[in-house]
């Protein structure tokens, strides 16, 4: 029956070549809300590369009035409402624009005050990397037409990623919540080994994030595949799930796994080749215990994710959706008994 069963999965994993997005279509925008603590920006007020990074204690410095360099860096500690861990650098060149200038500030039509470019660095919770998004743009001023209405400033491009977000585009910006407290201004000579103990800002940033692919389950022509793990048969309306029943799923867009593979090479069969990213799924919109998210020995873009029911769930009906690294998927339904 294992080999049987085997077969089956293989058949299935083969449909997603017809299952998942073309090469034309556009995966649809993600929504991250980025928390970042301990938020401290270094400003160049030295020309002295003696000095820089050497006062452990707390700086102050006087921003200049335009054209300086500073380096800012802080935590990331969650995604969307959840624990997360990496860190947020950017480099910053302050240019103010005004349309009524004061002294020693530019006259523009726009009114900005620096040039930005950043990258987000994510980690799981153990410290292996998930993947970088790196973005550039003016700012803070006004977010751009079309963004999150959750942006209150900045209007920077997402230019590209790596990871878990290779490919990605979109747009990002800041936004404005009662826990934020603006980035700490320091000098270059302050040391950033003490930045935690010293104290920093805390600011949610919003990143509007196209994705290059997003988790897809795979649905065959009777229906999602998503089958028992006990003898890999499809969940149907005449075999449905059973509360508390380990189940798998068969999923295309789960991104680089550990150990990796080559660009387009299938996975292997030893070791098992375990998604990289935080894989969730959610069985009507409650998130439930996921036991494994593996590259499919054989496939390319082929994963299996075992997961299991929820010993509550309603019988009927449920709806079930899988992201990797914050990415969620479109929902598919199942039957539960």
């Amino acid at each position: 029956m294992a080999g049987k069963a085997r077969v089956i999965v293989m058949a299935v994993l083969l449909v997603a070549a017809y299952c998942s997005w073309g090469y034309g279509q556009v995966a649809p925008p993600t929504i991250l809300e980025v928390d970042v603590e301990n938020y401290v920006q270094y400003v160049a007020d030295t020309s002295d590369p003696s000095k820089f990074a050497t006062d452990p204690g707390v700086t102050i410095v006087v921003q200049p009035k335009n054209f300086n360099l500073s380096l800012e860096i802080g935590d990331i500690v969650a995604v969307n409402g959840q624990p997360a861990k990496g860190t947020l650098t950017r480099n910053f060149q302050r240019v103010v624009l005004a349309t009524a200038p004061n002294p020693g500030q530019a006259i523009a039509d726009t009114v900005r005050n620096g040039l930005v470019a950043a990258t987000f660095d994510f980690l799981k919770s153990d410290g292996s990397p998930i993947g970088t998004i790196v973005t550039y743009g003016p700012g803070p001023g006004s977010p751009a037409p079309g963004a999150p209405l959750a942006i209150t400033q900045g209007s920077f491009a997402i230019t590209g990623g790596t990871g878990a977000f290779v490919g990605a585009r979109g747009q990002w910006g800041q936004a404005v919540t009662p826990q934020t407290i603006a980035q700490r201004q320091a000098s270059i000579t302050e040391d950033p080994a003490n930045r935690r103990r010293n104290g920093g800002g805390r600011v949610r940033f919003v990143l509007q994030v196209i994705p290059m692919s997003v988790p897809q389950i795979v649905t065959t022509a009777a229906g999602p595949a998503v089958t028992h793990s006990s003898d890999f048969s499809l969940v149907t309306a005449s075999k449905p799930a059973a509360e508390g029943e380990l189940l798998s799923m068969f999923v295309t867009g789960l991104g680089p796994t550990k150990p990796g593979v080559d660009p387009g090479k299938p996975f292997p069969a030893s070791p098992p080749a375990v998604v990289n990213s935080p894989v969730d799924v959610t069985v009507n919109g409650k998130s439930v215990e996921v036991t494994a998210a593996v590259g499919f020995p054989g496939a390319v873009d082929g994963y299996q994710v075992n997961f299991r029911v929820p010993s509550d769930s309603a019988k009927g009906t449920a709806t079930i959706q899988v992201s990797a690294a914050w990415i969620a998927g479109p929902g598919v339904t199942i039957n539960i008994q």
